[in-house]
Formats: C-alpha cells, structure tokens, sequence
C-alpha cells in the first residue's frame, strides 16, 4: 500500500502546543479508574469484533491503560499500546502485569505514528483516536499502518449518545477549541467515518451498542466523579473557576446529562458506534 498524504498541521509550533495541552489535559484526574471502572467491557468487545489472532502484530492507538491492548495480548497477539500521554502507562504495566502478558508501551501521536506503511496486521482504537483534533490525519495513519488484507477495529462514542450530550453540555464552559480542531463525537457519526476511510477500506460494518453504566446513585454523585476525575471535565472547571455563576451552571448541567440519560436506579446506557474495515 502505498503510503498516504495529506496536508497536515503535525509539527507546526502551533500543533505541537495543541497536543501538549492534550498530554496535560489526559493526565488530569485519574483516567484509569474511569477505564477501569466504567468502561472496561469495551476492550474485549472490540478485541472480539477484529478477530485478533495469535501471533498478529496489533497496533492499539491512544491506548491509555490498556483496555484493548491487554485482551488482545491475551487473544495472542504482539500487542504495541501507543499513546499520546505516557502517564497513563503506569497503570497499563500494573494491569498488564497482572494479566501476565507482555505489551511494548510507546509514547506516539495518532496524527503522526512513528511506524512503518503496512507494519500491522491489526490496528484498534477504543475512545482513543477520536480525541485527536485533525480527524483526517488521524484517519490517514491509522490505514497507513496497516497491511493490505488487515483490520481495523474503533469504538467512539455517538454524538446522539451520553458522552455526546456530555461534550455538547461542556462545550460553552471549555477553553475553544483551535482553528481546525474538530468534536471527537463525530467519530461516532457513521457518514463521518466512512467519509474519513474513503475507498481506502472495505468490508466496513458498523453498529451502534450501548455500555450499561450504574455506578452513581444519582445526578449528582455522577458530576461529583467527574469533576475530579475526567480530564475534559477538569479543564471546564478550571476554565471558569474565576466565575462562581458560571462553576454553579455548568455544575447544574453536568448533573442534567446524567439525569436525562438516567432511565432509573441511577442506570445509564452509554452508546458508542463499534466500527470494522478491511484495508483495502
């Protein structure tokens, strides 16, 4: 496959500030408790979906701790976890340690992957590679990478679910994004990604799925989670932290998306778009 160009904004001044507020934003709170706590079934889910074999090299882009890369180890594979904030790889190692298998953790860019055309035979991205802000470089390497004949396997969370109404809710109290910068729910837009992949892939299937979500009792035991915990949610909070009426709102909001989306018992069905290909 011949290796894929693009105009890109990778390695400007500007860029390269961007993914520094990115690595800072990440390593914010305590992301592996979320990954541990809440969504932990997505990995294996999307281990499953891709048919990872024993013995296939697997990329996992914007890895985090590990929720793919650890049962695709499992599965067999020759697993490279890579992610734009290594300070969530602490975590990774200790999980990967207790599963006994073994993952080569890479610090890299979803924008500008440090590996070969062709090098993989599998590569996944569970909410990972939507939060990169150019989604079409990202797009571009996550094909790049991979084999003629080999897989690609995403799960991204839908603009119409949870995590959608969460971003959307947020959007008024974060810092604005940049020139260029596009919102990581639209991953979970199917015309979206198709569009992203092109003729580049085939076999692409898509469904919709939901993660079942019950552990806060309430609205407002979910917004007192993620305030202290989920990096996008701190950096709205720090982004008015001067203003008491703004903090009050966007308090109030964050705690209206989980009431909305509560249908009782304080049980919430998070849905995400889980997204297959054949690199053509």
């Amino acid at each position: 496959m011949s290796e894929t160009t693009t105009d890109t904004t990778t390695g400007t001044a500007a860029d390269q500030a961007l993914k520094a507020r990115h690595r800072t934003m990440w390593g914010l709170g305590d992301y592996p408790d979320v990954a541990a706590t809440l969504i932990a079934e997505l990995g294996p889910r999307l281990v499953t979906a891709t048919g990872i074999r024993p013995g296939e090299r697997v990329l996992d882009i914007a890895a985090g701790t590990g929720n793919v890369a650890i049962p695709a180890a499992r599965a067999g594979a020759d697993v490279v976890a890579s992610d734009l904030t290594p300070e969530l790889f602490t975590a990774g190692r200790a999980a990967a340690e207790r599963a006994g298998v073994a993952i080569a953790w890479e610090e890299g860019d979803a924008e500008a992957l440090p590996y070969a055309d062709d090098a993989f035979d599998v590569a996944t991205s569970c909410v990972g590679v939507m939060f990169a802000p150019h989604h079409q470089q990202a797009a571009d390497e996550l094909v790049r990478v991979v084999r003629p004949g080999g897989r690609i396997g995403i799960i991204s969370w839908t603009p119409e679910g949870f995590v959608g109404d969460l971003f959307t809710t947020m959007k008024p109290y974060a810092p604005p994004p940049p020139p260029g910068a596009q919102p990581p729910p639209l991953w979970g837009d199917e015309a979206h990604v198709r569009a992203l992949l092109g003729e580049r892939v085939t076999d692409l299937e898509t469904r919709r799925q939901t993660v079942t979500v019950s552990a806060f009792a309430t609205p407002d035991a979910f917004r007192a989670y993620w305030k202290e915990t989920y990096g996008p949610t701190i950096v709205a909070y720090r982004n008015v932290a001067d203003d008491a009426e703004r903090t009050a709102a966007l308090e109030a909001d964050i705690a209206g998306v989980a009431a909305r989306h509560d249908r009782g018992g304080g049980t919430m069905d998070w849905e995400y778009l889980l997204l297959t290909a054949r690199v053509a």
